[in-house]
């Protein structure tokens, strides 16, 4: 028997549910059952989706969770319940979007989504402050609003389920083919010629896009589809977005300058930013590029290994206190660095809040990197998210081969067959999960599980990895596919503990699991079941066009095989 009265947290595995557990808000965990109460108490639900690493989270936690004052009306008038988002991503798309619906506009996290007694959203936000601000009525405000509006028209609230789902529902058109290039450049438009990425601020890397924007490259040889990569890879490499002294990226930078990062390193960003990496490296194969790999490959094996020796999820962005600490320098304590200044852009006066995010000139010899380091092991390290998640650590033997063709004498290629194979004993020999639970698993880690061991045969010539591809392949049509859709869903079908089912087309934080499927059908040769997934998406492109950039990469494939042109998953002219 659940008890709706006190916070339930204390036992969960989640690092980010037990940051909540001495909350004084009741919270629960997301099931069936605490709908039920819901709904036999005809009371609302507080949903608040965050994740361990997630600065905002914080705030709003220290804030409002544990203020007594607040946790009172929260109790009062909600059932609440926690979400971490990298454990339930199914949970976190389908109130992403029904945000964007409500509100017209992008979300984040933390999301504070408000659901009827049935689950179903009926309004929600984002960060919410403790007192009015910068226009953001109070949380103990919006609390109060929404109770009185739930008082007051339940039963219309109630009846806006169909309209809702309705809306949520993705629209497609009937459309066989298309040309895919003037999707990408309408999408181009929209880059920062000067400074890289989407323009304006804030900047993110946008992988998925210019990974699609390479492989139509290596396609069309069109210098126009090269110079965006290559300037989001020179601004990563040398701004304060990326880590000079350790290695690996930040999530964002708050500036369009690159210079101010959102601290927090996530393993997703970093694995790709290896794909994206190694994949140029094959075009422009540089010095200053390949050690950069190779510091951000050899911080992942280090530093993200968990107790199970696979990676965990990230770092935050906080330690002592304080956003960034553990990352930034005080001018006086660097400025006395032997010919620091060669390698660095150094202002006595600091680059942010009177402090110094390391700009490189070029790369520092290893003297200075020790001695930056030394100033920063007397700081606490943040704190460290260590649940695995399988799509991820799939996407990292991915990257791992990828990179193995520019550094053939680092063994990444012996070191992406160690992870598999404490993949194969964890989770394909036993239970394919996840992340903690047994009964949770999303197409994205069957879909990455898949490429990685695509990757895997083609590179050792070992065909047990293709074989093991094709039993995992005909395992999520039979789990995942919408035979009268001819699409995935995002979670099993069983798996029905939320009022819409999730079908996701468009890139997130990583790329699209639908994409990524029709990737692995057509490296296994499953054309047949490749040509409907095709179709599928084609008429999802015709309509979400620039959302959908790793589908317009994998389309394009199909269409070139199926022309039988020599190409591969990376273009025409990579490894052909």
């Amino acid at each position: 028997m659940i008890d709706v009265n006190k916070n339930n947290l204390i036992n969960d595995p989640s690092p980010y549910l037990q940051q909540h557990k001495k909350n004084p808000v009741h919270w629960q965990t997301w099931s069936k059952d605490i709908k039920e109460i819901a709904k036999k108490n005809s009371k609302p639900i507080l949903l608040s989706i965050g994740y361990a690493s997630c600065h905002w989270c914080h705030v709003m936690a220290h804030e409002s969770f544990e203020d007594q004052e607040t946790a009172n009306l929260m109790n009062k008038f909600f059932i609440n319940i926690k979400v971490d988002r990298e454990e339930r991503p199914d949970l976190d798309f389908v109130f992403q979007s029904s945000f964007q619906l409500f509100n017209q506009s992008g979300g984040g996290w933390p999301l504070t989504m408000f659901l009827d007694e049935n689950g179903v959203p009926f309004m929600g936000g984002t960060y919410f402050p403790k007192t009015s601000q910068n226009g953001l009525p109070s949380f103990k405000e919006v609390l109060q609003k929404v109770h009185d509006a739930y008082k007051e028209q339940r039963l219309n609230i109630i009846n806006q389920k169909n309209l809702i789902i309705k809306s949520l529902d993705l629209k497609k058109n009937s459309v066989l083919n298309q040309d895919l290039e003037p999707i990408l450049e309408t999408t181009l438009n929209y880059l920062d010629p000067i400074k890289g990425g989407y323009k304006g601020a804030p900047k993110f890397p946008t992988f998925n896009l210019h990974e699609t924007l390479l492989y139509f490259y290596n396609k069309t040889n069109k210098k126009k589809y090269l110079d965006p990569v290559t300037l989001l890879i020179k601004q990563i490499t040398s701004k304060g977005i990326y880590d000079h002294v350790e290695g690996g990226i930040a999530r964002y930078t708050v500036d369009e300058n690159w210079i101010v990062p959102h601290f927090e390193k996530m393993l997703y960003d970093n694995v790709q930013f290896i794909l994206l990496l190694s994949k140029y490296c094959k075009v422009i194969n540089e010095d200053y590029f390949t050690k950069k790999l190779n510091q951000t490959i050899e911080f992942l094996n280090k530093e993200f290994l968990n107790k199970d020796n696979l990676l965990g999820s990230a770092f935050d962005a906080d330690s002592e206190g304080e956003e960034g600490k553990y990352y930034v320098y005080n001018y006086e304590e660097i400025n006395n660095i032997n010919n620091i200044k060669d390698y660095f852009e150094l202002d006595p006066k600091g680059n942010w809040e009177n402090k110094t995010i390391l700009i490189e000139k070029k790369i520092a010899p290893k003297e200075i990197l020790e001695e930056l380091l030394a100033i920063r092991s007397k700081k606490k390290k943040p704190f460290f998210d260590s649940k695995t998640q399988l799509d991820l650590n799939c996407l990292w033997i991915s990257a791992l081969i990828s990179a193995h063709d520019i550094l053939p004498k680092n063994n990444y290629l012996k070191l992406a067959e160690e992870f598999y194979l404490r993949i194969e004993e964890k989770y394909v020999n036993n239970n394919i999960q996840h992340s903690y639970s047994k009964e949770t698993v999303f197409l994205e880690d069957y879909a990455f599980l898949i490429n990685a061991l695509n990757d895997l045969s083609d590179k050792t010539m070992n065909f047990k990895y293709k074989d093991q591809a094709r039993k995992l392949c005909t395992e999520v049509i039979s789990k995942f596919y919408i035979d009268d859709r001819n699409i995935f869903q995002k979670n099993k079908k069983v798996n029905n503990d939320i009022f819409f089912i999730p079908v996701d087309i468009g890139d997130n934080t990583i790329p699209n699991g639908n994409a990524i499927m029709l990737i692995n059908l057509i490296r296994l040769g499953m054309m047949d079941e490749a040509k409907k997934l095709t179709e599928s998406l084609n008429g999802y492109l015709n309509i979400y066009k620039n959302h959908m950039m790793t589908a317009v990469k994998a389309v394009d494939f199909f269409n070139n095989i199926k022309e039988g042109k020599n190409c591969n998953e990376q273009g025409c002219k990579i490894d052909a």
